[in-house]
């Protein structure tokens, strides 16, 4: 099975991970990366994106040890559309986030009018951080939490003096 998946990744942190083994779990993938263009468009707050390059590296370190492990191949191409690389006919499968699933709806609407099959849209439930919020890159960049969830010391001791 051809699975794809596309983000931004940065930075890539335990949510990311899920997303990533759930797809190594059903097949060969091809991760979308946006481009230096596309990243600030598909943000939902304004925040800084680091380069191409860096967050290319970055995902290749995490894939390739997937690959291995689940005896796959993986691709890192880039996204210079939202709707990116799973409108091409090569894909049988897309994972999404559950913010993302509209998203997949849409890729699968372009696929039709393109006369291809529909995706299979394997959606992944958010990872939680210790604080039962979703784990986020933006909540990492603003230092709210690290990438496995934990609350940062400044925001545990908030939480504490809430308590």
């Amino acid at each position: 099975m051809n699975v794809a998946l596309g983000g931004t990744f940065d930075p890539i942190h335990d949510g990311h991970r899920k997303l990533f083994e759930r797809a190594f779990e059903l097949g060969d993938v091809t991760v979308g990366l946006t481009s230096d263009e596309l990243a600030p468009k598909t943000r939902h707050e304004e925040r800084y994106v680091r380069p191409y390059e860096e967050r290319y590296d970055d995902l290749v370190s995490e894939l390739e040890p997937l690959a291995e492990q689940y005896d796959r191949d993986f691709e890192v191409r880039t996204l210079t559309e939202p709707t990116g690389i799973a409108t091409e006919a090569q894909y049988d499968a897309l994972v999404v986030s559950p913010e993302t699933r509209p998203g997949g709806e849409r890729i699968n609407e372009i696929r039709a009018e393109r006369g291809y099959d529909p995706l299979d849209l394997v959606v992944v439930d958010h990872v939680l951080a210790e604080d039962g919020d979703i784990i986020s890159s933006t909540r990492i960049v603003n230092g709210e939490i690290d990438e496995h969830g934990n609350l940062t010391p400044d925001r545990e001791g908030r939480k504490r003096s809430r308590a």
